[in-house]
């Protein structure tokens, strides 16, 4: 692992992992992966990571499946101790990196922030908040919605991203229309 200045970190970084708990006593780490499949992580290196001591660049030297997770082994982590002062570092890479989302096809990073429009009684547009995360579900994903200063109410909303519900997403004016009423 070497540290990184901050300058050398991109500034279109995104968020695909993070290192959790140890194991064995050869410096490996569990590792939790945003990515689908979740070994695609592997496929995005350089990794950076933020530590108390700041940005550092981690080279990966093997990684393989254990149960239903990931284990990986870094360069530089060679012992326990060394794995336990990584623990909870979120992994992070140039979003560059990634392939083009397809067309209709959306990261969710590209999601997070963008004001949801909904309808009213009298089929009205009104906003229901801001997207603050996104997660799977067994049927689909599923949007939460928080109130802002300029919401129609203070609820948080649940919305499932579904093609009947989401009706049109405005990356450009940092919108996304939903079939979705304030009551529901």
């Amino acid at each position: 692992m070497s540290q990184t200045s901050m300058q050398n970190v991109p500034e279109d970084r995104i968020q695909i992992g993070q290192l959790r708990s140890p194991y064995g006593l050869n410096g490996w780490l569990w590792v939790y992966s945003n990515t689908d499949p979740m070994s695609n992580m592997f496929d995005y290196l350089p990794w950076y990571i933020q530590t108390k001591a700041g940005w550092q660049t981690v080279d990966v030297k093997r990684w393989k499946s254990q149960g239903k997770g990931l284990v990986v082994s870094l360069k530089g982590v060679n012992d326990r101790t060394a794995a336990e002062q990584l623990i909870g570092a979120e992994i992070w890479i140039a979003k560059s990196q990634l392939p083009q989302a397809g067309i209709d096809e959306y990261y969710w990073s590209d999601l997070k922030g963008l004001t949801v429009i909904g309808l009213d009684d009298a089929e009205q547009e009104i906003n229901l908040g801001k997207i603050h995360e996104l997660f799977e579900t067994g049927a689909n994903d599923v949007m939460v919605v928080r109130a802002t200063s300029d919401s129609v109410d203070s609820e948080e909303r649940m919305i499932p991203w579904h093609k009947e519900v989401v009706q049109r997403v405005d990356i450009e004016n940092n919108r996304i229309y939903v079939n979705w009423g304030v009551d529901y």
